[in-house]
């Protein structure tokens, strides 16, 4: 119905209005089963992931806009995968993939943070670090010159004069 219809456009309308990462896939071919197995990875991987109407992505993506290059890959069996997280549909389509030998789960587009990815960009996409990790690699970088200093400090016989010395010398790296 006409209220459903609005209701559909209104629910993804406030996804994407709340999540940066837009993956639109094809499951032509995949039978119920195989579906409801991809479906069950991307709920694990913490990603929604819905079959929708294309008429019904494209009225919400046009009223939010900004989503003008995904318009031309909402064609055919479309299904969305909406989540904060840039490479975890990625990987979950290259996993299902690799484990079932199957090609049938495609790729067409992807939305992340403003950039538009083609299909053919996949592995590139899987490969992505996850915010956690990018925090993780910045923590380490800035706690490494502490980690420096501290281990100059705690060397044994060291005393501060010795130790800023070793330090300004490069030695205590």
């Amino acid at each position: 119905t006409k209220e459903q219809k609005e209701a559909t456009v209104s629910q993804l309308q406030a996804q994407l209005e709340t999540q940066n990462t837009v993956y639109v896939t094809n499951y032509s071919g995949l039978t119920v089963a195989q579906i409801q197995e991809v479906r069950k990875r991307f709920r694990e991987a913490g990603v929604d992931y819905k079959v929708v109407k294309n008429t019904l992505l494209r009225r919400a993506m046009e009223q939010l806009g900004g989503f003008d290059d995904l318009f031309e890959s909402l064609n055919g069996p479309t299904a969305v995968a909406i989540t904060d997280e840039p490479a975890a549909p990625a990987r979950v389509i290259k996993s299902y993939i690799e484990d079932t030998k199957s090609e049938k789960l495609q790729l067409k587009s992807a939305y992340v943070d403003g950039a538009v990815f083609d299909g053919a960009q996949l592995d590139a996409l899987a490969s992505l670090k996850s915010k956690n990790e990018l925090i993780g690699d910045i923590l380490g970088l800035l706690m490494s010159p502490a980690a420096n200093v501290i281990g100059a400090l705690q060397a044994p016989g060291t005393t501060i004069a010795g130790a800023i010395k070793q330090i300004g010398a490069g030695e205590g790296q």
